[in-house]
C-alpha cells in the first residue's frame, strides 16, 4: 500500500511539475514572458519553495523531487520574466 501512495504521489508531482515546461519553451523560444504575471510567479515560487521545505521536514521524497523540479521550472520562468523586458 505504501508503495501505491508513493506511486500516486510521483505521478501526481510529475504532472503538475511538466505543466511547467510548455511555458518554459515558449519564453525560452520567444524571448518574451510579457504574458506572464510577475506577481503570480512570485507567489507561485514562494508556495513551491515552502512546499520543498516541508516535503524535507517531513522526509517525503515525491514532494521533494516534483517541487524540486517544479521550483527550478517556475524559477527559470521567473528569471526569464526579469531577463527577457
Amino acid at each position: 500500500m505504501d508503495s501505491l501512495i508513493a506511486m500516486l504521489g510521483f505521478t501526481a508531482g510529475t504532472l503538475t511539475t511538466l505543466a511547467f515546461v510548455p511555458q518554459v519553451i515558449k519564453s525560452w523560444k520567444s524571448k518574451s514572458t510579457q504574458d506572464v504575471s510577475l506577481a503570480m510567479f512570485l507567489v507561485l515560487c514562494t508556495g513551491i519553495l515552502l512546499w520543498l521545505t516541508y516535503g524535507f521536514l517531513i522526509n517525503d521524497t515525491p514532494l521533494i523531487v516534483a517541487n524540486g523540479f517544479s521550483l527550478l521550472l517556475a524559477g527559470s520562468i521567473l528569471i526569464m520574466k526579469f531577463r527577457f523586458k
